[in-house]
């Protein structure tokens, strides 16, 4: 006991002040991408024509960050003229928002007041994971680690849909696991949220066009809350949820 005592002394408060300070992240981190307004067309068609993701509108000029899975091919092809900041607070409250040329909402002002009534002061979630390959799986884990520490504003991953306020979706929800999404959402007690995270989830991210899995998690259920990323930055998640909900 007081070998931990010393080893807690010994390294200090570890927990981020976000939201009072924001956390700065690694200057490679690909997050909210911006499309230069002197774009060629030409340029721009290039870039829809080498995505991965069929993510890119020309006509519009928008970034669909729904179906995007942040892979920096189109910056790299257009010379920075389409841009990945280092921007996380990319979550939004409608899927429309994510086809953007670089503006979101304000997530904070678009949350559903009831839902800060209900679940401000405490929110219990059950994360599924709809056939996913652990990567958000593994930055929502991440969360409740020391640096994140989510648990101090209230919010906790619960085991059982039953003890909670919503549920937290993860993976392309394939047709092996979309009647136990369903039933877990039937589980979960009135009035509750639901929550998409990454890019598989609200679009069906890179088995897009697979009859194995549902394009989009609201096409099913209504979502409450989009959080786009391949997969999403645990400061994304967490600036989505404290934003939403608190």
């Amino acid at each position: 006991m007081l070998s931990v005592l010393k080893n807690r002394f010994e390294q200090g408060y570890r927990t981020n002040r976000y939201p009072e300070e924001k956390v700065k992240v690694f200057p490679r981190y690909r997050g909210r991408p911006v499309i230069q307004d002197n774009i060629s067309e030409e340029t721009l068609k290039t870039c829809a024509e080498s995505c991965p993701q069929d993510a890119i509108d020309v006509q519009n000029q928008k970034i669909d960050i729904g179906r995007c899975v942040f892979c920096g091919t189109c910056e790299n092809i257009s010379n920075g003229q389409i841009k990945f900041t280092n921007d996380y607070e990319i979550a939004t409250a409608e899927r429309a928002d994510l086809i953007t040329s670089g503006d979101l909402p304000a997530l904070a002002e678009h949350a559903k007041q009831h839902f800060k009534k209900l679940f401000g002061r405490s929110l219990q979630l059950r994360q599924v994971s709809a056939a996913g390959c652990n990567a958000c799986e593994a930055d929502l884990n991440v969360l409740a680690t020391p640096f994140f520490d989510l648990a101090r504003f209230g919010i906790n991953f619960v085991a059982s849909p039953r003890h909670a306020d919503g549920i937290v979706v993860t993976g392309p929800i394939s047709r092996n696991m979309k009647t136990a999404l369903l039933q877990t959402y039937e589980a979960t007690p009135t009035p509750k949220v639901v929550i998409a995270v990454g890019s598989c989830t609200i679009s069906g991210g890179p088995f897009i066009g697979s009859p194995e899995i549902t394009e989009g998690l609201d096409k099913i259920l209504p979502v409450d809350l989009f959080i786009p990323g391949c997969p999403p930055h645990p400061m994304t998640n967490l600036h989505a949820l404290l934003s939403f909900f608190k």
